[in-house]
């Protein structure tokens, strides 16, 4: 199996510690009887709650271009060193990613999206140079 495939299984991995803090971090704050409930009355999330909600939000937002570019690779059998780079700068952004938002590191924060941003880049343009 292409590396940039077994990254896209990863990232499924990822996606549910992303759910999972979210659930966790919700749960803390509002109890489980709410967070079990059918949630009728909308409840506010708390500080980490909030952040880890956002960080789910902002991983779904460049997720979808990661599962392309990575099949992409996979179905047409071009992998290459700049495929498999930009899928394990993406990964391995995303994954610091999600303890920075939640705690709150602002700058280091933003130069992991840039960085999981510049890895999809390298995965465009090794499809689309090889």
């Amino acid at each position: 199996m292409a590396l940039e495939l077994s990254l896209l299984v990863w990232s499924v991995v990822l996606l549910f510690v992303h759910i999972g803090s979210q659930g966790v971090l919700l749960t803390r704050e509002h109890g489980s009887r709410y967070n079990a409930g059918p949630r009728d009355e909308e409840r506010a999330p708390g500080m980490f709650g909030g952040r880890a909600e956002r960080a789910l939000r902002n991983f779904l937002e460049t997720w979808p271009a990661f599962i392309a570019l990575a099949l992409v690779c996979g179905v047409t059998g071009t992998s290459n060193g700049l495929t498999q780079t930009g899928a394990a700068l993406y990964l391995g952004f995303r994954l610091v990613y999600l303890p920075l938002y939640i705690f709150g590191v602002t700058n280091i924060r933003s130069l992991a999206f840039v960085g999981a941003c510049l890895g999809l880049a390298l995965m465009a343009a090794g499809l689309l140079l090889f």
